[in-house]
């Protein structure tokens, strides 16, 4: 039977700057206040991220009622809406709050418009934590759609003022032909001005169509819940490549990789690198004998931590180093 020669890496792959900030802000609490931490939900969406928080002392809970008071809470990457934050202020918690900076540009666009009589319609999937988070900076006037059949059913109160919104990490392709029925419907709606898509799920989706037609298989590394993952994998799918995802390298199936020359490997935004290698290594049991990389865009965007989270001197770990970037190289 033939079994894969090569493995090629997509360029960029796997964390991005707002998930590298998030588990950098639990360590850090964890580092400084001791454990545990409670942490809102799982503070970026992979399994093997959450177990090693969870080794080093981070408690991972959805209900506040679940933390004792007093206790330190991080809000996860994805976002909260306003009743969380107000109920965390009212039970008197120590917040720090793991946004990504992208998705808190969208919650400020959001609140903004709001004050100037708009509503809005949300593209994204229903239940996701990020779109909850969005959709709860208000109590009325936004209204979901998850595919272009939704948006002909959609009800706003007025069209005179209507703004659309999107889940940062949904597929470019399928964000871009809901927004053009949207604008079909509602021609007078306002657009953002730079698209809400986050520039990590735009750069691994770019080098997932780079990729597809140059592999025979690809695999993504990620986990169900992610979002940015699942959309890699559907993409390689759609380009007509055999794709599947996975969350470790126990979870590959060595009949994939019959008859296969050259697989194509990435990993989602949430995603660790040591899982990557894994992967790497598991292919190369397999038969693959060499490993390169495609070129790709290097991404040099780093977001600043919340303050209160600086560390002593001594350890080397001084917030006034990361300094913000703005956009993506």
């Amino acid at each position: 039977m033939n079994l894969p020669q090569e493995v090629l890496l997509a360029e960029p792959r796997g964390f991005c700057a707002g998930v590298d900030r998030a588990i950098e802000i639990v360590e850090r609490a964890l580092q400084k206040f001791g454990a545990p931490i409670y942490v809102r939900h799982e503070i970026v969406h992979n399994t093997y991220v959450v177990n090693d928080l969870k080794a080093k002392g981070a408690i991972f809970i959805e209900a506040l009622s679940d933390v004792p008071p007093g206790a330190t809470l991080v809000f996860s990457a994805h976002g909260v809406s306003k009743a969380v934050q107000m109920e965390a202020h009212a039970r008197g918690f120590s917040v720090f709050d793991a946004t990504c900076p992208l998705v808190t540009k969208v919650h400020v666009e959001v609140a903004k418009l709001a004050q100037e009589g708009y509503e809005f319609i949300m593209i994204g999937h229903k239940g996701h934590p990020e779109v909850e988070g969005t959709m709860g900076q208000l109590d009325h006037g936004i209204h979901l759609v998850e595919d272009v059949a939704d948006v002909a059913r959609v009800q706003p109160l007025q069209t005179a003022k209507l703004a659309v919104v999107t889940q940062t990490t949904l597929s470019v392709d399928d964000a871009a032909e809901i927004t053009a029925a949207v604008r079909a419907r509602f021609p007078q709606v306002r657009e953002p001005k730079q698209q809400d898509i986050c520039y990590a799920t735009q750069n691994r989706q770019d080098a997932v169509k780079v990729l597809s037609p140059q592999v025979d298989l690809v695999i993504v590394v990620g986990s169900p819940t992610s979002s940015n993952s699942n959309r890699l994998r559907e993409l390689a799918a759609k380009l007509g490549t055999t794709a599947y995802m996975v969350d470790s390298a126990d979870e590959l199936r060595p009949e994939w990789f019959k008859g296969i020359a050259r697989v194509g490997l990435t990993a989602g935004a949430s995603a660790p690198e040591i899982l990557v290698k894994q992967v790497i290594d598991r292919i190369k049991a397999l038969g693959a004998v060499s490993v390169r990389s495609m070129n790709g865009i290097e991404e040099t965007v780093k977001f600043p931590l919340p303050k209160g989270l600086k560390l002593d001197a001594a350890t080397g770990l001084e917030l006034a180093e990361r300094r913000p970037e703005t956009g993506a190289a």
